[in-house]
């Protein structure tokens, strides 16, 4: 995991992005790895942060109109899929904290994990759940994506794909890689820039 982050990675993001001027390095990342275009971003600023756990609990309305529910936290240590199943019943339940009568929406998680967990050589999975009816698609709603930050392999020569750069910047492993991430996309730019400063003023 990129040093940057250290120590209590979700913490330190957190105290970062939620913030007005971060909405943008929010909606990028969500965009990125969610694979959808962001008309506008809310973040839930009725929480506790000091007491909660993730980086962000946003609700975002997409171009096509839907509303989405969508939290991020960095996954480390044991009992995994534990944290999981518990970190999007708490985002999604979050929802009735808003106050302003907004009305449920779909809830999408991003987990992600410094450290390989399922079988799988992909670094970018869905989890979404199924009854075992068919045609009976309604659990579909429940969705976790997870990034596992060692399966994400890339070519020091390659083009970084966006998804690409910010795995290469969480995962913080590749200096070279890392400094490119930083040069191709502004949001990671910003991003690096905002820890930098954090971690002086931290120091100090």
């Amino acid at each position: 995991m990129n040093r940057k982050f250290i120590k209590n990675s979700n913490l330190v993001l957190r105290k970062i992005l939620n913030s007005e001027k971060c909405k943008d390095i929010i909606a990028d990342i969500i965009e990125t790895f969610l694979k959808i275009q962001i008309s506008t971003l809310k973040i839930n600023q009725n929480l506790d942060n000091s007491k909660s756990y993730g980086i962000v609990d946003v609700r975002v309305i997409t171009k096509e109109n839907k509303e989405l529910n969508v939290g991020i936290q960095i996954i480390d240590g044991s009992f995994i899929q534990s944290k999981m199943l518990l970190y999007y019943a708490k985002i999604h339940s979050n929802q009735v904290l808003y106050g302003d009568g907004r009305r449920l929406a779909k809830t999408t998680t991003i987990n992600i994990l410094d450290m390989s967990f399922f079988s799988s050589a992909q670094f970018h999975k869905i989890i979404k759940l199924k009854t075992n009816a068919i045609n009976d698609c309604i659990l579909e709603e429940v969705q976790m994506h997870i990034l596992e930050l060692p399966k994400l392999k890339t070519d020091e020569d390659k083009k970084l794909t966006k998804e690409e750069a910010w795995g290469i910047y969480l995962k913080g492993k590749d200096n070279y890689l890392v400094r490119k991430a930083i040069r191709k996309y502004e949001y990671i730019k910003k991003l690096d820039d905002l820890l930098k400063e954090y971690w002086r003023v931290e120091k100090i």
